[in-house]
Order: C-alpha cells, then sequence, then structure tokens
C-alpha cells in the first residue's frame, strides 16, 4: 500500500498537494503495480546532502521470493530545499514536485538515473 505521511504537511498544505497530484497523475496501472512502498516528505534531507528527493529501498525489477516481509520501500520528498528552490512561484513548486515524485517512483520501478537521462527524464 501506498501512504502519504502528512506529519510534515501541516505548515503548507499545499506541498501536500502538490505530492498528492504527483502521484495521482499516475496512470492507474503504474499505481496498482507499486508494492510496499510509501511516500513521506521530511523536512531537509540527512546531513545537508544536497537532495530534493530520495528512493530507499529493493527496486521491484529485483524482488524475488526472498523479498517476502521486507519493511516497505521508502519514497522521501524534501521539502525544505524544494521550497527555498521554487517557493516563490507555486506554479514552479508544483512542477518541481511532481517531477521529484515521479523520478523516485522510477527508481521504485527499477529506472536507473543513468536511464533517465538517456530518456531526458532526469
Amino acid at each position: 500500500m501506498t501512504e502519504i505521511d502528512e506529519g510534515f504537511f501541516d505548515a503548507d498544505e499545499r506541498f501536500e498537494e502538490y505530492a498528492e497530484e504527483a502521484f495521482d497523475a499516475l496512470p492507474p496501472d503504474l499505481r496498482a503495480q507499486m508494492s510496499n512502498v510509501e511516500i513521506v516528505v521530511e523536512a531537509e534531507p540527512p546531513g545537508g546532502r544536497p537532495l530534493l528527493g530520495l528512493y530507499q529501498g529493493v527496486p521491484l525489477t529485483r524482488r524475488g521470493s526472498y523479498y517476502s516481509g521486507a519493511l516497505p520501500d521508502k519514497i522521501t520528498i524534501y521539502r525544505g530545499p524544494l521550497e527555498r528552490l521554487y517557493g516563490h512561484d507555486p506554479e514552479a513548486l508544483r512542477r518541481q514536485v511532481r517531477r521529484v515524485v515521479l523520478h523516485e517512483i522510477a527508481h521504485h520501478f527499477g529506472i536507473s538515473d543513468e536511464r533517465l537521462i538517456e530518456i531526458d527524464r532526469y
């Protein structure tokens, strides 16, 4: 099941809306294929790393019978950097949140950064 942790959204409801819109924009068949992953929003990336989002887990393409009972994969969207970069323009922020959510979902499906660059989706 896919969830969006709303704990960090209370301060900025539009950010929640943008992240949910990005997830909802996926075709229903792709959403149905997502498995054992949750989407959360955190204020800042760990250790000051220059990240807008992060996928942590085992991509669908690498899961085997050993995967049973595993903890959920985690897609983290970092609100602080996105707001600092794009918060001055609500439409730009909406587009960038969507881009980051979809980028991290691509990793869940096993698509690497290199492949995203090749297909001009990085």
